[in-house]
């Protein structure tokens, strides 16, 4: 199985490869994409106009790849880059999911950093085997807003509940962090690769 983790200039590259080997993947870090892979990882930290205008060289091949039923998972930045556009500061996203990315409210320490609870609203494969909730490490400013609630697999509290898991078919994203989130975070890795298998 071939699994890349997209290394476009935003992302904590060596905590995701570490993982992925830790439950069986033999993962490849690479700026380019080559030959379709059987999985997609990407990762992202930092700002999202920054994020997008370096992804941007690869949109045709993402969207592509998207066409073809490939798993795809965003992690933090990653997973709002699924989205079409963001507030800070502007910049289009992937638009694989419809909707856009807010700020954190004004009532709370932004960013969130920590561990806190992801409560499951709905099913997916990603989340099989972690119950109603877990504890996930978080670290961001800024949440999707999904235009269907369809797409919302788990929500988190934080001055507001915020989908903290999103999926559509072969898309899957995570506000939170699943290479530093222990256990439930190395189950969802498991089951992302389960995807590739299926």
């Amino acid at each position: 199985m071939r699994v890349v983790v997209l290394d476009y200039g935003v992302g904590n590259l060596y905590s995701i490869r570490h993982s992925l080997i830790r439950v069986g993947a033999n993962p490849e870090v690479s700026p380019e994409i080559g030959t379709p892979p059987d999985a997609l990882i990407l990762p992202g930290v930092g700002n999202f106009v920054a994020a997008s205008n370096l992804l941007k060289r690869l949109k045709p091949v993402l969207h592509d790849l998207k066409e073809t039923g490939l798993p795809i998972m965003g992690i933090c930045l990653g997973m709002q880059l699924l989205f079409e556009s963001s507030e800070e500061g502007g910049g289009e996203g992937l638009g694989f999911l419809e909707g856009k990315v807010v700020r954190l409210p004004k009532s709370v320490k932004v960013p969130q950093i920590g561990w806190n609870t992801v409560e499951v609203k709905s099913y997916h494969e990603i989340v099989n085997g972690l119950g109603e909730e877990f504890w996930a490490y978080f670290v961001h400013s800024y949440y999707p807003q999904p235009k269907s609630t369809s797409t919302i697999v788990a929500e988190t509290e934080y001055g507001i509940r915020f989908p903290s898991i999103v999926a559509e078919k072969n898309i899957v994203g995570t506000q939170f962090h699943p290479e530093k989130s222990s256990s439930a975070g190395f189950v969802i890795l498991k089951n992302f690769l389960r995807m590739c298998r299926a």
